[in-house]
């Protein structure tokens, strides 16, 4: 008979068995990151530099994961962060992904650079869908997304600021990174501006630096908030004083990220400027949400422990999605989720509402 691959045990194996399935093109520009890629390892190594410093004798016999985020009830403090181009990995693309979302009680987050339309997404969920908005020199552009999003029955906007001028992605780069054919970004069709420029290198950092409006100020989240009611969340937050800011200018939470490791290169782990961003905003009615290098339920817990009300995973989903669609989205998610349950049970803590920072310890250099 012949021999049968096993079925992944975890996120890593997921992604191994993803890079089988995918074209080197479209493996590289979902795996890579910026220049050397320090901070796309380091993302990862910081959640190992840390431990869990267990309660014993405490009854976790009944145990819960479920949260509320922007009236949203999740059975799992866990979104699925914004990632583009899910055409890429699975014929039925970000639909694949809303229903795997869906299917697990939590939020997808769905990207501008999507290829699919927002409106699709959104029919074919099953649960709350957020919509990720790049601001473009075109503002008008930019204010169709907004109101589309809203239109289409998002529930909140998570604007990234930490991607005027794109990462340069060595990986994309060498590989003349474009979309394969017959994907396009479909929200962008409306406004014309649904396709990458021929050029070479890489298509995206092109169309990125035509497009992008590198203007963007405080004053322009005022802006986007006055052209909706939607709640606002601030994406590429790395310091505490941002934090305050974004709060300040009416932002009802805030993504503590670097963008998976994937502009400025060398910027900090999240996990490590977690707390800082946490205590900043303790005071004011924020959420707080994180991103990068998140491979384990136990990633989940601690950083659920420094400060996060929520924390989101992007590459892992894309892995579960080339490897078997709607159903190896879910089945990553699913990992995460039991090992989380493991890792309260195991830390003594029966809620994830009773995570405290006491629980997290840096491990003794070697």
């Amino acid at each position: 008979m012949p021999e049968t691959t096993p079925a992944p045990l975890n996120v890593f194996e997921y992604r191994d068995a993803a890079r089988q399935h995918l074209p080197t093109m479209v493996y590289d520009y979902y795996a890579g990151g910026a220049r050397d890629e320090l901070t796309l390892g380091d993302n990862r190594r910081a959640y190992d530099r840390l431990s869990i410093r267990y309660r014993v004798m405490r009854d976790v016999s009944n145990r819960s994961m479920a949260t509320t985020l922007q009236g949203s009830a999740l059975d799992l403090p866990l979104l699925v962060a914004p990632t583009a181009f899910h055409g890429m990995a699975c014929e039925e693309g970000e639909r694949a992904t809303a229903r795997a979302a869906g299917r697990m009680g939590t939020i997808m987050i769905l990207s501008t650079l999507s290829t699919t339309a927002v409106e699709d997404v959104v029919a074919a969920g099953r649960g709350p869908v957020w919509f990720q908005l790049y601001v473009y020199t075109d503002r008008d552009a930019t204010r169709d997304l907004v109101r589309r999003a809203e239109a289409a029955s998002c529930e909140a906007l998570v604007l990234t600021v930490d991607a005027q001028v794109w990462g340069v992605r060595e990986r994309d780069e060498r590989n003349g990174f474009s979309l394969p054919d017959g994907l396009v970004m479909k929200n962008l069709e409306a406004s014309g501006k649904p396709s990458f420029p021929e050029v070479e290198g890489s298509g995206l950092a092109a169309y990125v630096n035509q497009n992008f409006d590198t203007s963007l100020t405080w004053d322009d989240l005022d802006w986007l908030a006055g052209l909706t009611n939607v709640p606002m969340f601030v994406k590429g937050i790395v310091r505490g004083d941002d934090a305050v800011r974004a709060a300040e200018h009416g932002a009802a939470g805030v993504i503590v990220s670097n963008h998976g490791g994937r502009q400025l290169d060398t910027s900090p782990a999240t996990i490590e400027v977690l707390p800082d961003v946490a205590d900043a905003v303790n005071d004011r009615a924020v959420d707080v949400l994180v991103d990068g290098g998140i491979r384990r339920g136990t990633d989940v817990l601690k950083a659920l422990a420094l400060g996060a009300d929520a924390v989101a995973v992007g590459r892992p989903v894309l892995w579960g999605l080339a490897v078997d669609g709607e159903r190896g989205a879910v089945d990553v998610l699913s990992m995460l989720r039991d090992e989380l349950d493991t890792a309260l049970a195991l830390a003594g803590t029966a809620s994830i509402h009773d995570l405290s920072p006491d629980l997290v310890a840096r491990r003794n250099a070697e």
